[in-house]
């Protein structure tokens, strides 16, 4: 009966303190549901939150750089490569070069890349090569796999077919069976990268509390009632004193910090063992490099240390630029046809790559050795057979 009557102790009450959670930035990563067609803000969020697989990617498209295009005539081969070199590619690039750089970017982080044609006002000469948002196209599929019309949303909700169909370029990567949209590099990076940043914001904030000393001072008063009576007061100079020590701590003097009676400093934290996140780091990387089949040598990363593992590697690397380029041929075709077309000549166009050179340049040299040595020797064996 007397409970809700009664009245409030006198004594001390609790000091409760409660901390933030601490959440990544990241945000987008925490709700993620592995749907069939991810969202392209979430695969720019991975890149922008996990710097190894940005420079993956980056790496991945510096490769797959320099192509060549081969035609019959002399005339039309030294005008296109002249275009090719020249081609306005928008915000103050030039060369077909910068235009692929983007476009792939676009393929590998989106799943699919979409581009432009502009011709001038007489429809007599390309412009200019532009490459557009993959966010804003969707897919309009026609009777046939090969009818589809790449639409935007309207103003009313609804889906209009961009103008000039046969000036649109569109590339799907790696595209699975009854979808038109490719799919992306990063599909299945989403739920290790949520745990990666976890293990990094919980590293950040450990040293946040940990790396940043903090002192608990205590002050225990005597058994007598005079001591008690001056707890208050005499726990604020501590705080005082204390505070002045520290300050004159970060101007670089030394001060010594005297107190009577039971006075106990600990470092808040001290006791505590951070955990190691070496092995769970490393187990996560090594599942998101491997996705983008970059051999970690190429980024820095000793995890393989023998000679004959890089080379193999190295070897696996030149088959996905390969099979990269393989993706990229059929634009490049289609703007040089083009570009033929208007400028009077009907004759094909033959795509071609330069090599990719992951090789040390000690082995290439050696085996080229090798390769003049073995022709020496068949030279001196159809001389002696001959003279025979």
């Amino acid at each position: 009966m007397g409970f809700w009557n009664k009245k409030a102790d006198g004594g001390g009450t609790a000091a409760v303190q409660l901390r933030d959670g601490g959440r990544h930035p990241f945000r987008l990563l925490d709700g993620y549901v592995p749907l069939r067609s991810g969202e392209i803000a979430l695969y720019r969020s991975i890149r922008e939150a996990v710097p190894i697989v940005d420079a993956a990617i980056l790496k991945l498209i510096r490769l797959s750089g320099g192509v060549q295009v081969r035609c019959r005539t002399e005339q039309a081969q030294a005008g296109l490569e002249r275009f090719l070199r020249t081609v306005d590619t928008g915000r103050g690039q030039r060369g077909v070069q910068s235009f692929l750089d983007r476009y792939l970017d676009a393929m590998l982080t989106c799943g699919r890349a979409v581009g432009e044609i502009v011709l001038d006002r007489r429809r007599r000469e390309i412009a200019a090569l532009l490459c557009g948002d993959p966010a804003e196209v969707e897919i309009r599929e026609g009777a046939s796999p090969m009818e589809f019309q790449l639409c935007t949303r309207a103003e009313g909700g609804g889906m209009e077919p961009l103008p000039c169909q046969e000036l649109l370029l569109f590339t799907p990567f790696q595209p699975e069976v009854g979808s038109p949209y490719g799919v992306s590099l990063l599909r299945s990076m989403p739920f290790l990268t949520e745990i990666l940043l976890k293990i990094y914001q919980a590293t950040g904030m450990n040293w946040e509390r940990l790396g940043n000393v903090r002192f608990a001072v205590i002050y225990k008063p005597e058994g007598d009632g005079l001591d008690r009576a001056w707890a208050q007061e005499r726990s604020q100079c501590l705080a005082r004193e204390w505070s002045a020590a520290m300050q004159a701590g970060k101007q670089g003097s030394v001060r010594d910090f005297v107190a009577v009676g039971d006075v106990d400093i600990k470092v808040i934290g001290a006791d505590n063992q951070v955990l190691d996140s070496e092995v769970p780091v490393r187990q996560i990387l090594e599942q998101l490099i491997a996705r983008t089949g970059i051999p970690p040598f190429l980024l820095g990363l000793s995890w393989s240390s023998t000679e004959r593992m890089s080379a193999q590697q190295a070897d696996m690397m030149t088959s996905e630029i390969t099979a990269i380029r393989r993706g990229l041929a059929p634009v490049v075709e289609r703007v040089c046809e083009l570009w033929l077309r208007l400028h009077g000549y009907d004759e094909p166009v033959e795509v071609d790559w330069e090599d990719i050179n992951l090789q040390d340049l000690v082995e290439e040299a050696r085996a080229e050795l090798y390769r003049e040595q073995t022709r020496a020797l068949r030279l001196e064996n159809e001389k002696e057979e001959a003279k025979r």
